[in-house]
């Protein structure tokens, strides 16, 4: 067995578990809309006798199904109009489902949209019973959290104001701090978090990942990529009428990326979500290959390198026509997903990579020192126009190189996702007023030595 399938034996050994039962089940879900405007949609439905024609309907989705158990953190992705929203209102029963139904067996928060289940003209503390009430509190129990709910929010004596003084941060930090009040088997968060302040959403998913580390399930519906990568375990990803994945974040992500990228291009069709092969892109430029050499040795696709030690990604390519703006990058990326470190040459200020039509070229990022962390990691490469992907993509390709970080002593042991250089010094002040010599001191700037 080979260094590196000695470092990512995967054999199980353990029996397989026993299949929980789904905390919340969605069978067959769609849901639809008429034509026309409210009125005359009801006095159609009202007067009419004839069974409803589904073929006049507008369907926002159909035949989504999914199980989700106990204590899983799921992601919802998916461009604005893919279903994300409406899905959730169905999840938590706040709109029913034109076809399909929902099966959930726990205790349900959802804090979708903004300001939804407020009354602008009650104060902050009206609107916290008022909330607590329709989700079956009694009086007692919210006067045994409201003090908290206060405390959490921030918003001061606004919370004895009425709704309308708020500001949208101040509107989404009352409701967060109700929907999250009693600690609930599911909870349900839309996009609505996003307009809240930077302090706040921290403060946010850190009571999250309380709920979560406690056994909550989490859905969780977003357009930031960290965020679910770092809340979730699972994704969803909505759009054409239907549930187009579920599979992990990273994956999910990858073919949500490509997606984004390819709707730029009108002349190109979109893979499926079965042939996509974390590869995207109009092909005017490609990659012909991708290795990660060590610069030391001299040797080609190891797989293993130590923190601290060099490496150059070695890209080859070759432009199919003429591309004067023609940029390459690297992205690299955590087992999780996480994006550790990118760049590319247009931020590096490199042009003319791409004049020659036809002609196979190399090009190298030089790693001097890979401080990164102990774990595995990938790297995803790029052609592009512009400073992203977003513009016009020539070749995505995600998973390119799969390579390990290892320490390379047990005295160099740290943790986390990067190698900082650090030195530490003790009693600083004596010494810089040339009081006393240090009594210890330590530096870890080359974790290679």
């Amino acid at each position: 067995m080979t260094a590196l399938n000695l470092l990512h034996d995967t054999t199980d050994t353990q029996p397989a578990a026993p299949r929980v039962a789904p905390i919340l089940r969605a069978i067959n879900l769609g849901k639809a809309y008429a034509p026309g405007r409210g009125r005359q949609v009801a006095m159609r439905r009202l007067f009419s006798t004839k069974a409803e024609d589904k073929t006049d309907l507008r369907w926002v989705f159909r035949n989504v199904s999914f199980d989700i158990a106990r204590g899983e953190a799921i992601g919802i992705i998916g461009i604005n109009g893919a279903g994300k929203s409406t899905l959730l209102k169905l999840l938590t029963a706040t709109a029913m489902p034109t076809e399909g139904s929902v099966e959930c067996t726990g205790e349900i928060a959802a804090l979708l949209e903004l300001g939804m289940g407020f009354h602008p003209d009650f104060t902050g503390r009206q609107n916290a019973y008022l909330s607590g009430q329709t989700q079956g509190r009694t009086r007692a129990q919210i006067d045994s959290v409201i003090d908290a709910i206060r405390e959490f929010a921030e918003i001061g004596d606004y919370f004895d104001l009425p709704l309308r003084t708020y500001s949208s941060g101040m509107g989404v930090r009352l409701a967060f701090s109700v929907a999250t009040a009693f600690r609930p088997d599911i909870l349900v968060v839309d996009e609505a978090l996003a307009v809240g302040d930077a302090y706040f959403q921290h403060k946010s998913f850190a009571r999250i990942r309380q709920f979560l580390d406690e056994g909550t399930t989490l859905l969780f519906v977003s357009h930031d990529p960290s965020a679910i990568k770092s809340l979730c375990n699972r994704a969803l990803l909505m759009g054409s009428g239907e549930l187009l994945m579920d599979a992990s974040p990273d994956d999910v992500l990858d073919y949500y990326n490509a997606m984004i990228a390819e709707r730029t291009l009108a002349h190109e069709k979109a893979a499926t979500p079965e042939s996509f092969d974390g590869r995207s892109g109009n092909g005017k430029a490609r990659y012909d290959a991708v290795d990660l050499v060590a610069p030391r040795t001299g040797v080609v696709n190891q797989g293993i390198f130590r923190v601290g030690e060099p490496m150059t990604v070695r890209l080859t390519y070759t432009a199919h026509e003429a591309l004067p703006d023609l940029v390459a990058g690297v992205l690299i990326k955590n087992r999780v997903g996480a994006d550790a470190f990118g760049t590319n040459t247009w931020f590096l200020g490199i042009k003319e990579i791409g004049e020659q039509a036809g002609v196979q070229r190399v090009i190298e990022f030089q790693f001097e020192q890979l401080n990164l962390g102990p774990g595995s990691y990938s790297i995803a490469v790029a052609l592009h126009r512009d400073m992203n992907h977003l513009a016009e993509n020539y070749d995505w390709w995600e998973r390119a190189a799969i390579f390990t970080v290892v320490l390379p002593s047990v005295a160099t042991h740290f943790i986390g996702t990067a190698a900082l250089p650090l030195k530490v010094v003790v009693d600083p002040v004596a010494i810089g007023a040339g009081v006393a010599t240090p009594a210890t001191t330590g530096t870890a700037s080359d974790p290679t030595s």
